[in-house]
């Protein structure tokens, strides 16, 4: 059966805000962490929080039960296993990671904050334009923290990077390219599943009911019902360091050319092109799925200079420069960004800070490709917002 949230379950939840708001973490304090969704991001969002502790895992909740196992055993046999993620949220326990799919986001976070947890939310938050007002309000409305998987906020070469864009050192930009090639053939694949292990029925949750599906299972995010493609997976990175670097986070207008070339069995397009219309500025992205030769990365073009950046560093071009084909300054990365965002929310669980990452800031990346696909899925482009009739 798929469970739904019912009134004992915002008894609890009632019950523990107010718990959980008595408990002040000093500087030292170990957080007790509960998992929602323990996939391949968990694990490394666990990896992550192990670098930047001192943490431990209390529970884990999936709807599958090797990687239920495989939490326990990293916790050192100390965590509670459910399927149902509302037991976890019983426990007593300071924040929850959760890395589920796209459709169960912001139900999941809704339910945590309501218990007076604090949240670590892989991106994209909303799995629909509508949610983001739900998510937002949410959070807001409460105390708690809730930290949206967007890493590059706490990227050390990112920061630095948006501080020049932001001190005008390029002059005036008017374009942001922004692009993400992967290669989804490519690789070893993956085990198959146990059915006996895994519960289908909730691992749809509301979404339609529909068999079994090995390519949904693991490839979710190419499927509407689940995911949104690359422009929620991919260009959701990259819009929110533009949105963050120019000051603006809606678009005007949208443009998205694409297709299914290559993973025909795919809903979501393996080949993108689109545009957006920002006040005073041009967005640009491109990917496809079946190659992945230069990766990701963005371009700022300014009229005095352009900045090229990636997950590696940054350099900056300058006009006018002979052989300005080498930067005038760079910057390369030390560590993952991830670690860094994993630290920043455990010090606003402990400081009760905003986080680097805010629920308006993921709200709106989601945004911005959940409307490109609105306009693929209908007439190419699209105004925002909508008119009504």
């Amino acid at each position: 059966m798929t469970y739904q949230p019912n009134r004992r379950s915002f008894l609890i939840a009632g019950g523990l805000t107010a718990l959980a708001s008595t408990r002040v973490l000093g500087a030292n304090d170990i957080l007790r962490i509960g998992v929602i969704g323990a996939g391949g991001r968990m694990q490394w969002l666990l990896d992550c929080a192990d670098k930047v502790g001192p943490c431990q895992i209390v529970a884990v909740s999936d709807v599958y039960a090797p990687r239920r196992d495989a939490v326990k055993e990293r916790s050192n046999g100390v965590a509670t296993t459910h399927v149902d993620y509302h037991e976890v949220l019983e426990k007593d326990i300071d924040a929850v990671l959760i890395a589920s799919p796209d459709h169960w986001h912001v139900r999941m976070a809704v339910d945590s904050l309501a218990a007076g947890k604090d949240v670590y939310l892989e991106k994209p938050v909303t799995h629909t334009i509508e949610e983001g007002a739900v998510l937002t309000h949410a959070v807001r409305s409460g105390k708690q923290i809730l930290q949206c998987g967007m890493q590059q906020r706490s990227w050390h070469h990112f920061r630095d990077a948006v501080d020049l864009i932001q001190g005008e050192s390029l002059g005036r930009v008017t374009q942001v390219r922004t692009y993400w090639w992967q290669n989804y053939g490519r690789g070893g694949g993956n085990k198959p599943v146990d059915i006996q292990a895994l519960d289908w029925k909730l691992w749809l949750g509301g979404a339609p009911d529909q068999p079994f599906s090995e390519e949904k299972f693991y490839r979710w995010r190419w499927f509407w019902n689940f995911g949104g493609g690359a422009m929620t997976d991919l260009f959701t990175h990259w819009i929110d360091v533009a949105h963050w670097a120019m000051k603006v986070d809606q678009p005007r207008d949208a443009q998205m050319l694409a297709d299914k070339y290559v993973f025909e069995e795919w809903e979501c397009p393996d080949t993108v092109q689109a545009a957006f219309r920002y006040p005073g500025f041009d967005v640009v992205y491109e990917g496809m799925m079946s190659s992945s030769i230069d990766d990701g990365g963005l371009e700022f073009r300014g009229t005095e200079a352009t900045l090229k950046i990636n997950r590696s560093g940054f350099g900056v071009y300058r006009e006018g420069v002979q052989g300005n084909q080498n930067p005038v300054l760079k910057e390369e990365s030390f560590r993952d960004g991830t670690i860094s965002h994993m630290q920043n929310f455990f010090e606003c669980v402990k400081s009760r800070k905003d986080p680097n990452a805010p629920v308006e800031a993921g709200v709106a990346a989601a945004r911005a490709g959940q409307i490109a696909n609105l306009a693929y899925r209908g007439k190419g482009q699209i105004s925002w917002p909508l008119k009504s009739a």
